[in-house]
């Protein structure tokens, strides 16, 4: 095989096999790349039609005629297109490739020198979405979400772990692994390695198992909600706030003082009250009026 770089990060692994005029390529791209296919016979072309047969929906062809400058196109999705450069034959570009691009796409090219044919078969892959967390028994749970192909998924330290693939229709694959294995001679921070022919990825996590709780993770928990925090908040301006107004304590004896002062002039009144009746009857007056003085 042939490897070739068509686009950054887009690896084209062809094998050429030529008979008779003929030649086959297998492409492999990746989901949101771009590339260019080409169909160069010998001699001056005349004519170049495309035909793809994706797996997924209709025929699609693309037809152009040099001696008419003419384009003709059916049924074709709206990222494949002709692409005409300087000084070369026009070319087949397929823009933001997705996975119902995936097929077979053939080249007819007629020129002064005869017929030619080139041959592509198409792979997308699509790099899964990685995801770790940790379960309610405290397990680390590591998910390789939407790949195509299904991703490998292995874990550090190396332990027995259980995994499970779920098939969706576009043709991906989740696949959910955790990891099980408890012991207290290892440290609880695991890390998820992934493994994909688009690329290869790592996460790593501190879980507690129910019930436990370790003095790994004591330090390592905090510590990883500490920098969740930190990441969050920084870059963020500190606000002052005004401190809370703290309420007025009210005790039994300063209910008590406030009646007092009152409780103390009614017993006054009472008794300055009480000695102009006893005096007024002792004179056989009417209370209204009082003796002079």
């Amino acid at each position: 095989p042939i490897r070739l770089t068509a686009t950054p990060g887009l690896l084209l692994t062809h094998s050429l096999f030529f008979s008779s005029g003929n030649n086959s390529s297998v492409l492999v791209m990746t989901v949101g790349n771009s590339s260019v296919l080409t169909c160069s016979p010998k001699g001056n072309i005349t004519m170049l039609r495309w035909t793809i047969t994706p797996k997924a929906g209709g025929l699609c062809t693309l037809v152009y005629r040099v001696d008419k400058n003419k384009t003709h196109r059916t049924t074709c999705s709206d990222n494949i297109n002709w692409t005409f450069r300087p000084g070369q034959p026009p070319a087949l570009e397929i823009r933001q490739v997705g996975i119902a691009q995936e097929g077979n796409y053939s080249c007819e090219a007629a020129s002064t020198e005869g017929n030619f044919h080139t041959r592509y078969h198409l792979t997308v892959l699509a790099p899964p979405r990685l995801s770790l967390s940790c379960d309610e028994q405290g397990s680390p749970v590591c998910e390789a979400a939407v790949g195509k192909p299904p991703a490998q998924l292995s874990w550090v330290p190396e332990g027995s772990s259980t995994a499970e693939e779920k098939c969706h229709d576009n043709g991906t694959v989740t696949v959910l692994s955790k990891f099980t294995a408890c012991s207290t001679n290892v440290t609880n921070v695991t890390t998820c390695m992934v493994s994909h022919p688009a690329g290869n990825w790592s996460q790593s996590i501190a879980c507690c198992p129910s019930g436990e709780l370790p003095f790994v993770c004591s330090v390592f928990k905090p510590l990883f909600s500490f920098l969740s925090s930190c990441s969050f908040y920084e870059g963020k301006p500190c606000h002052k706030t005004k401190p809370p107004e703290i309420a007025p304590i009210h005790s039994q004896q300063d209910d008590t003082m406030e009646v007092e002062p009152y409780t103390t002039y009614v017993q006054k009144e009472n008794v300055i009250y009480n000695s102009v009746s006893d005096l007024t009857v002792g004179q056989n007056l009417p209370q209204d009026l009082c003796p002079g003085t």
